[in-house]
């Protein structure tokens, strides 16, 4: 029989109130032990906990029974809202660990204990979790569609339609003579093979910005050095995150700020300045910027007045990079130049700002916000989120054609690829042979969740 398990699931006390959640087999038990009577099934009652071994009052509290199954755990849960002091919760947290078979649960395992018992999917359960650490609206949307089970929905919807074509085919060979079963009817089930194939490549293709609204969007500021780039970072995040002097290569490490711009989560990246020079540390910086602007979504180039272009064969950017990443050109020093004219097609802007007198900030966060909206907008629709959904995916699309290149290949063989895919789509719902990743996906959920 599986242990009791507790924790304290509202956060960090003093608070107004704290929520102590009881999750197994005695949870009703113990709380019959600490206020005597149990109330009914999803009716909050206020009730005084006391310490069953010497009967001194712990605390007055709203009390909440849940019966299993129809529980988030799947098992009998109890809350006790309590008042939200330190000694309060430090009371009833002590008391409850010296009861038997009740031990204090570890970092995700109430929702562990509802994957297991068939209360989530694995996809559901990576949606909690996003949940949990939204930070902007379009985060938050996303991650409530996801743990609402829209994503597990159409995998399993894909996984239903293999196994009903992988019948289909055995039927074909196992039951040929009988007059019930139509003929060649496994040749009837290629053209929807090629269908899903299309779907899931479909799928794929809309994901990235399902991927990037999860991560966030990776804007990195690039440029020589001294050329304004700190001075940026900190005018964009409204604040002093980056040493500010007018020694050249001050920057030295990466530094990132998370903005939340219209709901869309946004990563800046503040990078050593490009140069050539023979310090160790300086040089290690310079290699980290140039590895960041390779995976960036969007590269900000600074340039001061008269300072080195993106496009410089000496200190600008590699050709690597400028071929991919989209390249905005900021000039951070607006007051102290006459201004280009501003090319502002396609992903070239050419933008002017001065984080002095603030001139040009506000069109630059504008075109921020609207590059965020076009690059991560995803829609209704359920998206991948994740690079284990997106490897089980490739990994099942890759089986259906195998499946389909097959025809001079036994129908056996065939079937048995239709089963792989089916398996893979079951990975990511959980349905099969996860068990080696449950413990990467609840070690980051907190304590009491």
């Amino acid at each position: 029989m599986a242990e009791t398990i507790f924790a304290l699931s509202s956060g960090a006390v003093p608070s107004g109130v704290a929520v102590i959640r009881i999750s197994g087999s005695d949870a009703i038990d113990i709380l019959r032990l600490l206020c005597g009577d149990v109330p009914e099934p999803r009716v909050a009652c206020v009730r005084e906990l006391c310490n069953p071994e010497t009967d001194d009052m712990l605390d007055e509290a709203l009390v909440l029974v849940f019966e299993g199954p129809a529980s988030f755990t799947g098992e009998d849960v109890v809350e006790l809202q309590c008042h939200g002091g330190r000694a309060v919760v430090a009371a009833v947290l002590e008391v409850l660990s010296g009861m038997d078979n009740c031990r204090p649960a570890e970092a995700g395992e109430f929702t562990r204990r509802a994957f297991e018992a068939g209360r989530m999917d694995l996809t559901e359960v990576e949606g909690l979790a996003d949940l949990i650490a939204a930070e902007t609206e379009a985060q938050r949307v996303q991650a409530l569609r996801q743990m609402g089970g829209a994503l597990g929905e159409l995998y399993d919807d894909w996984r239903d339609r293999l196994i009903h074509m992988r019948a289909m085919i055995e039927a074909d060979f196992d039951f040929a003579d009988e007059e019930d079963v139509p003929g060649s009817v496994a040749n009837e089930i290629w053209a929807e093979c090629q269908i899903l194939i299309n779907e899931i490549g479909n799928h794929l293709a809309r994901s990235r910005s399902g991927e990037r609204l999860r991560s966030g969007l990776q804007v990195v500021l690039m440029g020589a050095p001294n050329a304004g780039k700190s001075s940026l970072l900190n005018a964009i995040a409204g604040r002093d995150v980056a040493i500010v002097t007018e020694e050249a290569g001050t920057t030295r490490d990466v530094i990132e700020v998370h903005l939340d711009l219209e709901g869309y989560p946004v990563t800046l990246v503040d990078t050593a300045g490009l140069r050539q020079t023979e310090g160790v540390v300086e040089r290690e910086g310079i290699r980290r910027a140039r590895e960041r602007g390779e995976t960036a979504d969007l590269i900000l180039w600074a340039v001061e007045p008269g300072g080195v272009e993106a496009n410089d064969p000496e200190s600008g950017l590699p050709e690597t990079i400028q071929d991919w990443v989209p390249v905005w050109t900021v000039r951070t020093k607006s007051d102290l130049e006459t201004l280009p004219e501003r090319d502002s097609s396609g992903t070239t802007l050419d933008i002017p700002c001065s984080v002095k007198s603030f001139e040009g900030m506000e069109g630059l966060l504008s075109h921020l916000s609207s590059f965020a909206e076009e690059t991560i907008s995803v829609g209704e629709e359920p998206l991948a989120t994740r690079q284990r959904h997106r490897h089980y995916l490739i990994e099942c699309q890759q089986a259906l054609s195998d499946a389909l290149a097959g025809a001079n290949l036994p129908l056996e063989l065939r079937a048995e690829e239709l089963r792989q895919a089916a398996d893979a789509l079951g990975r990511i719902t959980g349905r099969i042979d996860v068990e080696d990743l449950l413990d990467v996906i609840f070690r980051d959920f907190c304590i009491g969740k």
